[in-house]
């Protein structure tokens, strides 16, 4: 555990989860809640659940990048244990 968490603050990997969340949540916001938005009728709910949706696709991008590397982490181990 702690070494996913390791790798989920790198700052490769929280540098990718935030592009990835700020093009997504863009793209969410705007389905989920543009009309609100554009008649001012965003109230708490809306707005609460408008956080939530920031939340999503940076976690996915996360957990994807930890997955990812330690997979390649992984496999440059076995390289190294094969080669004399």
């Amino acid at each position: 555990m702690i070494e996913w968490l390791r790798l989920a603050a790198h700052p490769a990997t929280v540098k990718r989860a935030l592009w990835t969340a700020l093009v997504v949540v863009a793209i969410l916001i705007a389905i989920n809640h543009g009309a609100a938005i554009l008649s001012s009728q965003m109230d708490a709910t809306r707005i609460w659940q408008a956080v939530l949706t920031v939340f999503v696709p940076y976690a996915v991008s996360t957990v994807s990048s930890v997955q990812t590397r330690s997979e390649l982490a992984r496999r440059a181990e076995d390289r190294d244990k094969i080669q004399p």
